[in-house]
């Protein structure tokens, strides 16, 4: 049986933030997803870090962030890596599986175990847009999102 959980991470939260986040030189926009007034039209997912992880050869941790349209709903899929997900910004809700669908505020976190059915995705505004970090720590092949390939360009 799936759990979600609000995990009291925020300390360990912020220190992930400040270290994934902090490099700028790793930032790369989708330029197709990105609208010419910055108003977000589409959701819009930015490449963070991709980077081996040296003490288990052959896995690798990939940091993105997901900012979400004010009432997106995101389509269900799943991801083949474990992924801790932190809300920077906004309030959202998730579901896995059956189980209750959870809201989050900025400064909360969950995990999802690799191969979970992520059944909802949830931006609670109508008006403002949240902002996801997503932390994907997996084998190097693994692809990050079933239902469509997320792609670095």
């Amino acid at each position: 049986m799936l759990k979600i959980t609000k995990y009291p991470t925020r300390a360990l939260s912020r220190l992930l933030v400040s270290l994934v986040i902090s490099p700028p030189h790793y930032s790369t926009a989708y330029a197709h997803e990105v609208s010419p007034k910055s108003s977000l039209t589409k959701n819009q997912r930015t490449m963070l870090l991709q980077e081996a992880i040296g003490n288990i050869p052959g896995h690798e941790l990939t940091a993105i962030t997901v900012e979400l349209v004010p009432g997106n709903k995101s389509p269900a899929h799943s991801h083949e890596t474990f992924v801790f997900v932190y809300v920077l910004e906004g309030n959202v809700r998730s579901q896995l599986g059956d189980e209750k669908a959870v809201d989050y505020t900025a400064g909360d976190s969950w995990i999802e175990p690799p191969g979970a059915i992520h059944t909802l995705t949830e931006n609670l505004s109508d008006t403002k847009p949240a902002k996801l970090l997503a932390i994907f720590v997996g084998k190097k092949d693994a692809r990050l999102t079933t239902s469509g390939a997320i792609k670095f360009e």
